[in-house]
């Protein structure tokens, strides 16, 4: 396998923010120049880290996309838009001043957090989680999308001790973990590591990319907004590109809790009560169906006569039947084509003991006769 090149600012910004269940970037470079061309518009109404939306940015076309994990959503936001290197330098040498101070807020965290950073970096952190406000300044916002990439991963090539890079792991099990191999959190210099990472992705400056757009919030409500941003400026959707949650299978906000954390969440994974209709697993068939449908409704309205839909979805039944009947009803004067695309790496269910073989993936792509 040749090894993945970052010799522009492409390549280096395409893949920020690890995320469980992402478009691998090449698929969505392949799609958006197979079904749309320079100047077309692309709408990815689950849009995760966005990584379908920054492919059709840098490929010349206009794409909006919708995230209602603010994980994802600064993920693909900042992609889109990163402030220029020395003012995000500058805001975190800020956040590592005001680190100094924060060492009582430190100390009142769980255990689970003394066990994950060290001393240094857990104010620093504190420091970062106070001071910077991502939803409305765009260096915060850039300097925090930093900060989440590298928040928890391998030892020495993250902030954390080791950890998965993609989902954060229960606190009590990843306690355990660490005492039973006696692993401590690595020494490091929270600013000096971060900068460093920031360097190399800004080594081949920021992307040229079209001016696209990355919505937070729920789907089902957001696309009213862009409806109407639709109409007001005559637009119509070339392609629907997206890949919606599967049925069952994982909650993308438990498994972000200590991204979600560092963003002014809570100190721990668990559910908050009274939490949004779709933040959970999709575990209730019938909402999920509902889910599916009002969303694609909404899209066909959006897309143009001569343009395409093309949705990957799961291949477990719940999941096929109801991306398949949602689609069907939200574009009854299309045709619908099915693509197999088996798993060719470990999924998800891999870290928890299950290596059975997994039934993979479909793309469903849909298109007037």
């Amino acid at each position: 396998m040749t090894a993945k090149s970052y010799g522009d600012a492409v390549r280096r910004w395409e893949g920020v923010g690890p995320y469980y269940a992402m478009f691998p970037t090449a698929f969505a470079d392949e799609i958006v120049r197979a079904y749309s061309r320079p100047g077309d518009v692309v709408l990815d109404p689950f849009a995760g880290r966005g990584t379908g939306v920054f492919s059709a940015a840098w490929q010349g076309r206009q794409a909006f996309g919708i995230e209602i994990n603010p994980v994802g959503w600064i993920f693909g936001r900042t992609k889109l838009e990163p402030a220029d290197f020395g003012s995000v330098s500058g805001r975190l040498e800020d956040v590592s001043a005001i680190g100094v101070d924060c060492g009582r807020e430190a100390d009142d965290l769980p255990e689970f957090f003394h066990r994950c950073f060290s001393p240094p970096v857990l104010r620093f952190l504190v420091a970062a989680r106070q001071a910077l406000k991502w939803r409305e300044d765009v260096v915060d916002r850039t300097a925090m999308a930093i900060l989440l990439v590298y928040l928890h991963g391998k030892r020495n090539a993250s902030l954390s001790n080791q950890m998965r890079q993609t989902k954060a792991m229960a606190p009590d099990y990843a306690v355990r973990w660490w005492k039973e191999r006696e692993l401590d959190p690595p020494e490091l210099d929270p600013l000096r590591f971060i900068k460093s990472r920031l360097a190399w992705r800004y080594a081949k400056g920021r992307p040229e990319l079209t001016g696209s757009q990355m919505l937070l919030g729920d789907a089902s409500e957001v696309l009213q907004e862009v409806g109407r941003m639709f109409r007001r400026d005559r637009k119509r959707a070339r392609l629907l590109f997206t890949s919606p949650p599967y049925f069952a299978l994982t909650n993308y906000h438990y498994d972000q809790w200590l991204r979600l954390w560092l963003m002014g969440g809570l100190p721990g994974a668990q559910r908050v009560p009274g939490s949004h209709r779709v933040q959970g697993k999709f575990e209730n068939r019938k909402a999920y169906g509902e889910l599916l449908s009002t969303v694609f409704s909404a899209c066909a309205e959006l897309l143009s006569d001569e343009g395409v839909a093309y949705v990957r979805t799961g291949a477990a039944s719940v999941t096929l039947e109801s991306t398949r009947e949602a689609l069907r009803k939200a574009f009854p004067g299309f045709e619908m084509s099915e693509i197999r695309q088996p798993y060719t790496k470990a999924t998800q269910t891999s870290l928890f003991g299950d290596s059975s073989e997994k039934v993979g993936e479909v793309d469903l792509v849909l298109s007037r006769p």
